[in-house]
């Protein structure tokens, strides 16, 4: 199924980069481009793109507006494109606050190199958005208030114009009939294609249940019979669409959490910087950017900096070290690097969790807590805005439980005292 795409940008430069960067793969049809978020809400609504690329600064209206517009009345995956500077990093965050599914780096001498680096990003992150289930039919899109402006246990959904998930889903405008004019630089939309049947995934061994049917897609863990594990550290691995599952679950957390956390979210340096101050702001527990030498204590989220690997001191437990690693790793922080480094100093006394991202990041690392005994917590399918890391893991069949995002915050206070 070829996926469906709208760029966004105010210069031209950019979007005809893009476009050339896009146009020489077969699973991506470039449908519009627009020059402004006006231009982009129009075109977003008319032609239903699968994944939208969106510039943060643009005319008429700045990509933030355009995407909470676009979330209200045509749900869509967004890919925002912003500056690494520190106040990039703040609007970065803003847009996925909005409901922007994932970001990429906006450097122009990075999108000038012939290099295939970017463009791999580029296409990698558009084909996982556009295998997203994220805003197919029957998924819900909700986006919660911060705790800390909401009631403990609120789950209001975040619209700001008071529509309902479920009202927002019914107003996507229907796609027009083949040949119709539409808005802005665009191409006539192809017929909607039925879409392609979802591979089957192999059973988890370590899963207690069948799924049954034809969906073989491991069945989600009921929350109420999930039993807390004896454990003295929590490790949390996210990726694509990990800044509101992080926010999500860590302000579900009271402030006399009994346990330290450790974060791994793929980001670069800048990001994580503005990202700790921001969960610090929202949660009642305390979230800083870790920082070598830094001492694990209760009710204390250390995030680990973009750019280098987060690990346990092997001379004292109780203290993070910071470090360059390999430079081979992939992932800078790497999720893997974290787990194998909390599986080797707590063993079992340890839960991971990994959330929604791209790739395998963390699989490795869990297999090794599997092995000292720990305690694994994948998100599920449904919830994911990228099923790819968690799914690693399950598939793998390292998944103790699988949990809705919604549960998982909530778990973790339930049992706090366990």
């Amino acid at each position: 199924m070829t996926i469906r795409v709208l760029i966004v940008d105010d210069s031209g430069f950019f979007r005809h980069r893009i476009e050339e960067m896009l146009s020489g793969d077969k699973r991506i049809e470039v449908v519009g481009t627009a020059v402004n978020g006006r231009e982009a809400v129009d075109l977003a609504r008319t032609l239903r793109p699968d994944v939208i690329t969106m510039d943060v600064e643009m005319p008429q209206l700045n990509g933030i507006e355009a995407v909470r517009i676009i979330m209200r009345d045509c749900p869509t995956n967004v890919l925002m494109l912003s500056s690494l500077t520190y106040e990039g990093a703040r609007i970065t965050l803003d847009a996925l606050d909005a409901g922007a599914a994932d970001y990429l780096p906006k450097d122009i001498r990075v999108w000038m190199d012939k290099s295939q680096s970017i463009k791999s990003q580029l296409i990698d992150r558009i084909v996982a958005l556009g295998a997203s289930r994220r805003f197919r039919p029957g998924a819900v899109f909700e986006h919660r208030y911060p705790r800390s402006t909401a009631q403990p246990g609120s789950s209001r959904v975040f619209r700001s114009d008071g529509v309902t998930p479920a009202e927002a889903v019914g107003r996507r405008a229907p796609t027009p009939p083949p040949g119709a004019a539409v808005a802005g630089n665009a191409r006539a939309p192809a017929p909607a294609a039925r879409p392609a049947p979802r591979p089957d995934l192999p059973r988890s061994p370590a899963l207690r249940q069948s799924s049954g049917g034809e969906d073989n897609t491991p069945p989600t863990s009921n929350p109420t019979r999930v039993r807390f594990p004896d454990c003295r550290l929590v490790v949390i691995g996210s990726s694509t669409g990990g800044p509101a599952a992080l926010q999500q679950v860590l302000t579900a957390l009271p402030a006399d959490f009994p346990y330290p956390i450790l974060l791994v979210q793929h980001m670069p340096k800048t990001f994580t910087q503005v990202f700790a101050e921001r969960l610090h702001q929202q949660c009642r527990i305390d979230v800083k950017e870790a920082e070598d030498g830094d001492r694990l204590r209760p009710g204390l989220a250390l995030l680990a900096p973009g750019g280098l690997q987060m690990m346990i001191d092997p001379k004292q437990g109780d203290r993070v070290r910071i470090l360059v690693g390999d430079e081979k790793l992939t992932y800078k922080p790497s999720v893997d690097v974290t787990y194998a480094s909390a599986a080797r100093t707590f063993g079992s006394k340890v839960l991971g969790v990994i959330l929604t991202g791209m790739g395998a990041d963390g699989c490795d690392g869990a297999r090794l807590l599997k092995r000292e005994g720990a305690t694994l917590w994948a998100q599920n399918r449904e919830s994911c805005t990228i099923y790819g890391m968690p799914q690693a893991v399950v598939n793998a069949g390292l998944a103790d439980e699988i949990l809705a995002l919604d549960d998982i915050g909530p778990l973790l206070a339930r049992n706090r005292l366990n």
